[in-house]
């Protein structure tokens, strides 16, 4: 595969840190130059600004402008989206302007169920170098810029890996649910492509629960950056209790505050697009 590359100029609603350290992705990693490089699907693109402008560079499978377009969501006005949450209330305004670069990517479904299985009571660099160790030895090689980057498994080849040698690449008790979900999907007890031509949201989410290792928060980061793109999902960990808690809900004692509470004042306020409010809102929370 030879190297292409594609510019956007004069971009808006595109900045790397908001876009690749809002925890949304576990494969996207920081050059010296303040560029980022990801491997997703058969890709490896490098993400660099200049200026207003982006540029991507690297070697695609297909045409790197439709990869990069479906990828990063780039047909979506989100100029429009953050016009409509910055009316709700200034707590929404803030947060927009401190994260306004974000972008909600389409990442492949069956890699996405698997990194937030793992992602469970973790920390990024920790996911990271778990997914990036399951990818070497499972995955394919891709030589770029004379450098290896590594694919993530297709389910058949995660497929072979036992409980001990997911256990060996430090999953801790992520390994027998990680292997329980792979050989699930294998089997098409839950089969991908069927869930995402589902339309009822419901249903998908509770199809995901069936999975080993995916309770209500994993499912909602499933459902939200994954390629089912629910924007309705609303993914609730610490970070979001407390801000919810903080701007919305004021209870003295923060553990007090229960999930049904929250989903029903971001239900109530940010609609179908609670799942890109809730983005704005963790990361300002989170880095502010």
């Amino acid at each position: 595969m030879k190297e292409q590359e594609y510019i956007i100029k004069n971009a808006q609603s595109f900045e790397l840190k908001d876009i690749f350290e809002c925890g949304q992705c576990f494969r996207w990693n920081k050059e010296t130059d303040s560029s980022y490089t990801g491997v997703f699907g058969g890709n490896v693109i490098n993400v660099s600004k200049q200026g207003k402008d982006v540029i991507f560079k690297g070697i695609c499978e297909e045409d790197i402008k439709t990869t990069c377009k479906k990828y990063f969501d780039l047909d979506r006005d989100y100029e429009k989206i953050k016009d409509k949450l910055s009316k709700i209330d200034n707590h929404m305004k803030k947060s927009i302007e401190y994260g306004q670069g974000i972008r909600l990517l389409n990442q492949d479904l069956w890699e996405t169920i698997i990194s937030f299985i793992i992602s469970a009571n973790n920390n990024i660099p920790r996911i990271k170098g778990i997914i990036e160790r399951i990818s070497k030895i499972y995955g394919d090689e891709i030589i770029y810029n004379e450098k290896s980057y590594y694919t993530f498994p297709t389910v058949e080849q995660l497929a072979k890996a036992t409980v001990e040698d997911l256990r060996k690449l430090g999953l801790g008790f992520r390994d027998v649910r990680v292997y329980k979900t792979t050989h699930m999907i294998l089997e098409k007890r839950v089969d991908l492509k069927a869930l995402e031509k589902e339309e009822d949201f419901n249903k998908v989410r509770e199809t995901l629960l069936t999975l080993s290792g995916v309770g209500p928060k994993v499912a909602d980061c499933i459902l939200l950056f994954s390629t089912l793109k629910r924007w309705e999902a609303f993914p609730i960990d610490v970070w979001v209790r407390r801000v919810m808690n903080d701007l919305y809900i004021q209870n003295e004692d923060e553990t007090k505050v229960n999930k049904t509470q929250i989903e029903k004042i971001a239900r109530e306020k940010f609609g179908n697009l609670a799942g890109i409010a809730q983005q704005y809102l963790f990361y300002w929370k989170r880095e502010a």
